[in-house]
């Protein structure tokens, strides 16, 4: 699936946010909506009936850096949401840390139990496709090692 069939825009990030509500993370897919619903449901051997959209604990949420933090400007990564039970890619998106990671944080700062969380909202040309709450996001540096002070995890989750 191309990347550039998506568009993401985020909310409850920056100045003017409300600091106590979770943000959002608003994917706008304009492609073959049933190439988008292929990915999105699974069939039995990944925890879903076949037709049913897979459940937020089915997916999972990370951001890939092409390059190092810090040697850049603004560094080039990679947003993708894979299929828990598969490892299958459902989208990638390509995304700057200066986007991704204000989120995280505000993510982070939003709760005063210290557990994170964030919404995403899948939608195709602007209809309501699925809505996930998650509590994980994690990041990877450009050579796939974990980032795990830029990353979301919850508390008790040994990875």
């Amino acid at each position: 699936m191309r990347r550039d069939y998506f568009d993401l825009t985020v909310e409850g990030v920056g100045d003017g946010a409300d600091s106590r509500s979770p943000p959002l993370v608003r994917i706008d897919f304009h492609g073959p909506e049933e190439l988008l619903r292929e990915r999105l449901s699974g069939g039995e051997s990944d925890g879903a009936d076949d037709g049913d959209l897979l459940a937020a604990d089915q997916i999972d949420v990370a951001f890939r850096l092409r390059e190092p933090l810090g040697e850049a400007d603004d560094p080039e990564g990679v947003v993708g949401v894979t299929n828990r039970y598969t490892g299958d890619f459902v989208l990638e998106l390509n995304e700057t840390a200066t986007d991704v990671l204000p989120f995280i944080h505000a993510a982070r700062d939003a709760t005063d139990d210290g557990d994170a969380r964030y919404r995403v909202e899948i939608d195709v040309d602007g209809e309501r496709l699925v809505a996930y709450d998650k509590d994980t996001f994690l990041v990877y540096d450009h050579e796939g090692n974990l980032l795990r002070s830029e990353s979301l995890i919850p508390s008790g989750v040994e990875l």
